[in-house]
């Protein structure tokens, strides 16, 4: 299989993660409020996290099963076509 996806993209798609995820928490550790209050966003920008990584997982396995599914049919369809004489007559 082919990769969509460039070095570059990746990279970027990496930093921006790593910049976003960082600057939130710094943001909630200088926030100034009660450390009950940073820790509940703390604990809410991890599960926010670890729910982007599962979400992603899901699509990209949704993604391979539908490509997988994809060929198998394409396969069939092209064993067929392969086997196929149009001019060819039954009982003759």
């Amino acid at each position: 299989m082919q990769t969509r996806t460039t070095a570059a993209y990746h990279l970027q798609a990496v930093l921006s993660f790593a910049l976003s995820g960082t600057a939130l928490g710094v943001g909630i550790a200088f926030l100034p409020v009660e450390p009950w209050t940073r820790a509940f966003l703390a604990v809410g920008l991890l599960y926010t996290i670890t729910s982007t990584f599962t979400l992603a997982k899901v699509v990209r396995d949704r993604q391979e099963t539908t490509e997988l599914v994809t060929r198998v049919d394409q396969a069939r369809l092209d064993k067929l076509l392969t086997e196929h004489d149009p001019f060819k007559v039954e009982g003759v």
